[in-house]
């Protein structure tokens, strides 16, 4: 596949109270904000967030599986979390390819929330994928 600036991938999911236990469990981050609703509420969110890393991570998802897609390899990825996200909101990360030198892709990565809120930013450095 030959990739071109502009060329563009996402990937959608719902996040449930399911997700932030798992991947506590798999992370072992387990901060109250995350896995503790009373806790939770005490905090300057007022309810359980879902972990910036398990929000960040829908970003690789995209670039694995959409733009560039499989083969991809992640080298580099720069982030800056903006909002939260809760249990029950519906997030889209989004990918954008703005630069192309030889075999490497720069990326512009975002992840918005259904009300259309800016909850992620950065870019991302990838070694595109072998093509036949």
């Amino acid at each position: 596949m030959k990739y071109h600036i502009g060329d563009k991938g996402s990937f959608s999911k719902t996040v449930t109270e399911s997700d932030i236990c798992a991947f506590a469990g798999i992370s072992g981050d387990f901060n109250p904000v995350h896995v503790n609703k009373i806790n939770a509420e005490k905090s300057i969110f007022g309810r359980q967030i879902a972990h910036g890393f398990l929000s960040a991570s829908f970003i690789s998802t995209a670039i694995g599986m959409y733009m560039p897609g499989p083969g991809t390899i992640y080298l580099k990825q720069e982030l800056e979390f903006i909002s939260p996200v809760c249990i029950g909101d519906t997030v889209t990360a989004s990918v954008e390819i703005t630069e192309i030198e030889g075999k490497k892709a720069v990326l512009n990565t975002v992840v918005m929330n259904q009300q259309d809120t800016l909850v992620i930013k950065g870019t991302a450095t990838v070694r595109l994928p072998e093509t036949s």
